[in-house]
């Protein structure tokens, strides 16, 4: 529901032209349109979101005294410092979730549940490397009677560890073992609905409320037996296993995923059930992300305070989803939980402003200004940043005096030792000193990378001293100021670092220059100023004044920084502003990190917020009981025969439960459709059934061949 606060004697208002409506529902004003249907006890509309947006809205007057009411959504506690937000306490078994409470580690087995001590030994494997829940597929009643004897015998052997029951499809099974584990998984998708068709379908108002009806049916005696055996239960809402009903009437989409999840909620509320978190979940983390803005918006509304358990993420509880065994991931799950807990703890962020220009709710990029080719330049500039998102690596002086490996490093193609660019070569490099002006074959090597479109970036105070043709020339605010770079030749391209919590008098000095790009730049050091939220009143700053610079984001890392550390940081800090369509690249320094790793870092974070696409794009599911073959194994193997086909998309699941779903991104799919057999689909169909899994990864080359999206590896060098 599209749902709006306005004052209490805002008594209402209908525009016959568009069919708008608001209507009172205690002290909030619901927007709609398009279709009635029931919804608490009051008839409101329904808006079909074929492009999902903003629905979750607090209105406010478009300016000081305006009768206009435009929306302003709340999704967080602060959008300009990192405040948790506060939530009940839930107990799954004896461990605590909720504000109150460190953020809870969890990961889920991938044994046969079947296979008791199996599973029993990777439970207090996961346990000894530190989870706080673990998570076991239950499929059917045998399983189900295997959970007792493994809560047995890990009690015996002195492991408490809240044990969590992952029930799709199996509503009997869920009864069961709720007997005997301290949280039930519900997915709302197929739960109580059928296998989603992903048919059309038109409902009635009638319909729609006897298939409610009947979800309670299913649903409350599971509901009564956690509340009499104290159990918890995560609803948790899978993009790829959305009902055909949410779908006809949702569309495919985060409000969908949000209105499947609540269907449950209400029915727990109404029993004054109320031990249960949310979760959302999408292999598209764009999708992913608005699912839980939503999903906390409209909790916003309702006063509810419900805990969230995020795929990918932070919130009370969190796992880190890896194609490897589960204890793997817990190491990469505790790095970004205290990195969460210490942005929290700090209120990492900057001083209050107010954010006019970003989209919350619904994904659009700012995208800057792509360099543009002036009258008389001697080079062309117009490949020094890329459409899709820019990767810029810093090179030292030293790496110029073996030019061929530093082209190769760069990623680009050589053909008689002379550098061309390819999909994913670097498209401009930082170089913090210049060669003297007398070391010629150094300045031949910079000369060649400028020849290709190349951007070659340098400071201020080295192109001053011993220029370099056609460089780009970095400068600092405070350096804008002083007029310095008054003394470089007209034409002079310039890029310019910012911080992004600069008084707003010196971004003024922006307005009056003509910058080929921004590099924002927050030392690492920096406790209390948060890089997102600096990142964030930059850009708002920008648009406010219609400047169109494209930004980059630059993130310098210490010396010793591991990788694992460095990666997670560059997601958090990076990743979280370029899923939210802030900025055009990123520039990733490291001192002692290997050049390859850093830049295909850079290129693996602009794939992963959807951006630039170098390389195969795979989406798989993480191995647990359910999975029917050996998923590193057989991903392992696709991934060598397949990675060399940018812009194609694969996804490699282990079962149905998330199969054609979640599978929405991809071109061609892998799904284990039984014990040794492979089911292989082109997007949501299923075009091949039963295929020897000898034979599937051949199958699977043959169907990219006849979609004519194959090319043949290129050849060795």
């Amino acid at each position: 529901m599209a749902t709006g606060a306005a004052p209490a004697s805002f008594t209402g208002l209908k525009s016959k032209d568009n069919g708008l409506g608001f209507s009172k529902s205690m002290e909030f004003v619901r927007v709609c349109n398009l279709q009635r249907v029931k919804f608490h006890r009051t008839k409101v509309s329904v808006i079909r979101n074929s492009n999902p947006g903003s629905d979750i809205a607090e209105l406010r007057p478009a300016s000081e005294g305006s009768l206009l009411l435009v929306p302003r959504q709340k999704y967080c506690e602060s959008t300009h410092k990192t405040v948790r937000r506060k939530t009940r306490t839930v107990m799954v078994g004896n461990v605590a979730i909720g504000s109150e409470h460190p953020i809870r580690i969890q990961t889920m087995t991938t044994t046969d549940t079947k296979d008791i001590a199996g599973t029993v030994e990777q439970v207090m494997k996961i346990a000894d490397t530190g989870a706080d829940i673990v998570r076991i597929t239950v499929q059917g009643k045998k399983e189900a009677d295997a959970c007792f004897e493994i809560k047995n015998t890990l009690v015996q052997k002195n492991y408490n560890i809240p044990l969590v029951a992952d029930i799709h499809f199996a509503p009997p099974v869920a009864m069961r073992v709720a007997e005997c584990f301290d949280k039930i998984r519900v997915n709302p998708g197929n739960f109580a609905d059928r296998r989603a068709q992903f048919e059309q379908l038109e409902y009635t108002e009638d319909d729609y409320q006897k298939e409610l009806e009947h979800i309670e049916q299913v649903f409350i005696p599971l509901v009564e037996k956690c509340k009499k055996y104290g159990r918890a239960m995560r609803i948790g809402t899978n993009h790829g296993s959305l009902s055909d009903r949410i779908m006809s009437y949702y569309g495919d989409s985060p409000r969908g995923m949000v209105e499947s999840a609540f269907e449950f909620a209400r029915i727990c509320r109404k029993l004054d059930f109320h031990n249960f978190v949310f979760s959302m979940k999408a292999s598209n983390p764009v999708i992913m992300v608005q699912a839980y803005r939503l999903l906390v918006a409209e909790m916003y509304v309702q006063g509810w305070d419900y805990p969230l358990h995020l795929g990918d993420g932070l919130g009370d509880t969190i796992r880190v989803s890896l194609t490897e065994p589960p204890e793997e991931e817990i190491d990469p799950c505790r790095k970004l939980a205290n990195l969460g807990m210490r942005a929290a703890n700090l209120q990492q962020g900057v001083s209050p402003f107010e954010e006019k220009h970003r989209r919350y709710f619904d994904f659009q990029r700012r995208t800057g200004q792509l360099p543009v080719q002036k009258e008389g330049e001697e080079v062309d500039y117009r490949g020094v940043l890329h459409r899709d998102g820019s990767v810029l690596m810093s090179v030292s002086v030293d790496q110029l005096k073996t030019p061929e490996l530093l082209y190769r490093s760069l990623a680009a193609k050589l053909a008689v030792g002379m550098p061309f660019k390819d999909l994913a070569t670097v498209d401009s490099i930082l170089l913090r000193e210049l060669p003297p002006v007398d070391d010629k074959d150094s300045r031949l090597a910079l000369k060649r990378l400028i020849d290709i479109s190349m951007g070659v970036i340098t400071p201020l105070s080295e192109q001053l001293t011993r220029p370099l043709p056609n460089a780009v020339v970095l400068l600092t605010l405070k350096e804008l100021s002083t007029g310095a770079h008054k003394l470089l030749p007209e034409g002079t391209r310039l890029a310019v670092s910012a911080r992004g919590d600069e008084p707003y008098e010196e971004l003024e000095i922006l307005k009056n220059i003509d910058a080929t790009m921004v590099l924002h730049e927050l030392p690492y050091t920096e406790d209390k100023i948060g890089r997102v939220q600096a990142a964030r009143r930059l850009f708002d700053y920008l648009s406010e004044n219609d400047l169109n610079f494209p930004v980059i984001h630059h993130i310098q890392y210490p010396k010793g920084i591991h990788r694992d550390d460095l990666v997670i940081a560059a997601g958090a800090n990076a990743g979280a502003l370029l899923v939210d369509g802030f900025g055009d690249g990123i520039l990733l320094e490291a001192p002692d990190q290997d050049f390859d790793f850093l830049r295909n870092t850079s290129f693996n974070l602009l794939q992963g917020c959807r951006m630039r696409n170098t390389k195969t794009e795979y989406v798989s599911c993480p191995s647990c009981g359910r999975t029917l073959f050996d998923l590193q194994e057989i991903s392992a193997e696709i991934r060598e025969k397949t990675s060399h086909l940018p812009g194609v998309s694969i996804a490699i699941m282990g079962c149905i439960v998330n199969g054609p779903g979640e599978m929405a991104d991809a071109d061609f799919g892998y799904v284990g459709g039984a014990p040794g057999k492979i089911d292989l689909y082109v997007g949501k169909t299923v075009v091949k059934r039963a295929i020897a899994m000898e034979q599937a990864t051949d199958a699977l080359i043959q169907l990219i061949k006849d979609h004519g999206r194959w090319v043949d590896p290129p050849a060795e060098e």
